[in-house]
């Protein structure tokens, strides 16, 4: 085949369908539908299969990007699944949520003069085929007699379990929830994230011999040292994520319509409280919702708001459009679904009636001054800008911090904000044990949080002296290799104890 350059193929970006506008607000169906057959071909003639691969290097779990891209073009769809299974069990999902605008795609060789290459739409098409086809990807694996203890389901949990399962240890995943998932099944709208897809990916890790045990509160029912301890687990990942709220500590915070974007996603994704009351989980949301924040879950929250009921909903935000975090597609998806933006505007207090109910906000307008530590310019107030608006509901989206309990339970060292110590090896202050994800880097994004519980379960297999064939195929100068074997095990022997003797 002749080698394809920048002129040859195809100029534009195949758009991909999606519900209108004026119909989704009053369901739940999904926005995005995805690409047909004639799409995903055109899409991945796109691809310049550049030797550079630099998209390989932006994905947080590495995957083969031109070489499963190369299988659709060869319309060989089977092929192209087996090389995203070899780095995930997740590609319907990711390639529906991940960010790769940022990550992949904002690398892509054909971005430097058209729109990249649509690295993520070419995934959910392969995801989703996998799944109505009913594909697996289930290797041959030899048990290793080692057990391993993940606490919580979510993304980076699913991942590391995944990687420990496929090398032979007999993996249990204790999830808080009654429904495993994490992020994925209480922060993510179906509208967004179909709660099929998401059962359907995970089962694949179910497939590995993977045990889950729901309701399980760790830190409450038992520690992370008895894990280690009495109850025999040989290394303990952590994967809880960071759902703990963050609020402003303005006046009224405490009146009745104040929630946090995480409660009041929880209470509809997981709990499915707009089916009230034939579900039994009340929400009353108002007739007027503000949401504090323009980030991802901001985004979500105002528009599970609107498909409730809300008859307006408002975004306020201390910067501009420019400077929101939000993915461009949703938030091109909220304006046109009617979310009313108030950009420069800062919440000082949120307003009460006389039975402690949210009757409004009063805000002040901001600008833009000198640039802050994070690189964007820092929000100042406008002197004598304050003002009153009506609203009900005031959910709050700016942001998320380290759940407590494991802390409190456990030596673990945390840092000055409260979340876990850990290496680049994702390795922690007590011996064995391991975290990642939203707990160690707070929040970020879904497939962040897998690529450290792929780190993390690479160094668990190193701890427990499992040889990885690939890994000792690749040549690492920061960790070299006698004879193939890790320099870090020279000269001495590994000895596992009858169970009963290490118990004693």
């Amino acid at each position: 085949m002749p080698k394809k350059t920048i002129r040859t193929i195809p100029q534009e970006r195949t758009p991909i369908a999606v519900q209108d506008p004026g119909e989704r607000t009053a369901n739940f169906d999904e926005v995005a539908l995805g690409y047909t057959l004639e799409d995903a071909l055109n899409e991945a003639e796109r691809c310049l299969m550049c030797p550079q691969e630099p998209c390989v290097a932006g994905c947080p779990v590495g995957i083969d990007i031109p070489k499963f891209i190369q299988a659709i073009c060869d319309k060989d769809f089977r092929t192209s699944y087996d090389v995203l299974a070899r780095s995930t069990l997740l590609p319907a999902i990711c390639g529906r949520v991940c960010p790769q605008e940022d990550q992949c795609e904002g690398v892509c060789v054909v971005s430097k003069q058209l729109e990249p290459v649509a690295i993520g739409r070419l995934e959910r098409y392969i995801g989703d085929m996998a799944i109505s086809e009913g594909w697996s990807n289930t290797p041959d694996i030899e048990p290793r007699g080692h057990r391993i203890a993940i606490v919580g389901a979510g993304p980076a949990g699913i991942a590391c379990a995944a990687d420990l399962a496929k090398a032979g240890c007999e993996v249990t995943i204790y999830e808080a929830l009654h429904r495993p998932g994490g992020v994925l099944t209480y922060g993510i709208p179906e509208f967004r994230l179909p709660n099929p897809v998401v059962d359907a990916e995970f089962q694949k890790v179910i497939e590995l011999g993977v045990k889950v045990e729901c309701n399980t509160l760790v830190g409450r029912l038992f520690t992370i040292e008895q894990l280690r301890d009495e109850m025999g687990f040989d290394a303990v990942f952590i994967g809880t994520g960071a759902g703990y709220p963050s609020f402003m500590g303005i006046p009224g915070e405490s009146l009745n319509g104040v929630l946090s974007a995480n409660e009041f996603l929880t209470r509809c994704n997981l709990m499915q409280a707009g089916n009230f009351p034939a579900k039994d989980t009340p929400l009353g949301l108002g007739r007027k919702v503000a949401v504090i924040g323009a980030g991802n879950t901001a985004m979500d929250a105002m528009r599970v708001s609107l498909r409730l009921g809300a008859e307006e909903v408002y975004c306020l935000y201390r910067r501009t459009k420019a400077e929101s975090p939000a993915r461009a597609e949703e938030l091109h998806h909220a304006q046109e679904e009617g979310v009313i933006f108030q950009w420069l505007t800062a919440p000082v207090e949120i307003l009460g009636d006389e039975d402690n109910n949210v009757r409004g906000l009063r805000c002040i307008r901001m600008e833009l001054g000198e640039p802050d530590a994070s690189g964007r310019r820092r929000p100042v107030p406008i002197k004598n800008s304050e003002f009153e608006f009506e609203c009900d509901t005031v959910i709050y989206a700016i942001g998320t911090n380290a759940n407590p309990i494991i802390g409190q339970t456990s030596k673990l060292k945390l840092n000055k904000w409260g979340y876990i110590e850990a290496d680049g090896e994702q390795s922690t202050s007590l011996a064995g044990v391991f975290a990642g994800g939203d707990i160690v880097t707070g929040s970020a994004t879904v497939i962040l949080a897998m690529g450290a519980g792929r780190r993390a379960a690479q160094s668990i297999k190193g701890y427990l002296g499992i040889n990885d064939p690939e890994d000792m195929a690749v040549s690492n100068p920061e960790r070299p290799r006698i004879f193939g074997i890790d320099s870090r095990q020279k000269q001495f022997t590994r000895v596992r104890l009858p169970r009963q003797d290490r118990a004693a």
